[in-house]
């Protein structure tokens, strides 16, 4: 039998709204309630696995990492400062990603499913999640060029396993964040050497 998962079905019906009527990150943040951390986060790192319309870098990234310093911390329901709560989706791109959802969504419903539950629902893990979705919108936001994909596919994975409540692929994404980290901490130590090459 198939496994449809929430993820897919609530981020496809929040994209057909933003492809009808532009909305409001603080109007998904009221739509989703508590949920919205993990839900609004996938929504903000999906554009970055595809070719998107400029200038939505710095909006979608400074919004995933105020949500997750909010989980850090302990907040319950996900707070947005007046500015960035009013921005307003634009139409191209809820189109891009609804036309790539399918792709993700196939891929995701194979891997995740409620696993560790007690692991998952554990406010320890919930902390620790926001810690590594911090680092990874960092990372993403970072100006390195052609990396992007890289922190968002962490980031993606720690929200949908959070959504399903799947505590064992919550426990390979902090591996997978360490990984990503010594990735991006090699290309670093790669630019150092050819720059100092250069001079």
């Amino acid at each position: 039998m198939k496994i449809h998962l929430r993820f897919s079905q609530e981020i496809k019906c929040l994209l057909q709204r933003l492809a009808e009527q532009p909305l409001t990150l603080g109007d998904v943040l009221v739509e989703t309630s508590e949920r919205g951390f993990s839900l609004v986060i996938a929504l903000l790192v999906l554009p970055f696995l595809f070719p998107m319309p400029p200038g939505l870098t710095g909006p979608f990234g400074a919004a995933c990492l105020l949500l997750s310093l909010q989980m850090l911390f302990g907040r319950r329901s996900p707070w947005l400062p007046h500015k960035i709560a009013t921005y307003k989706f634009p139409r191209p791109f809820a189109e891009i990603i609804l036309q790539n959802l399918r792709q993700v969504t196939r891929l995701l419903e194979k891997i995740t499913r409620p696993r560790l539950t007690k692991i998952a629902s554990h406010d320890l893990t919930r902390r620790l999640n926001g810690l590594c979705i911090s680092w990874l919108t960092i990372l993403l936001i970072s100006p390195i060029p052609f990396t992007n994909p890289i922190p968002t596919v962490g980031i993606l994975l720690f929200a949908v396993a959070s959504l399903e409540s799947d505590g064992l692929l919550i426990c390979v994404c902090y591996v997978i964040t360490a990984l990503i980290t010594l990735l991006f901490a090699f290309i670093c130590y790669a630019v150092y050497l050819s720059h100092i090459t250069y001079l």
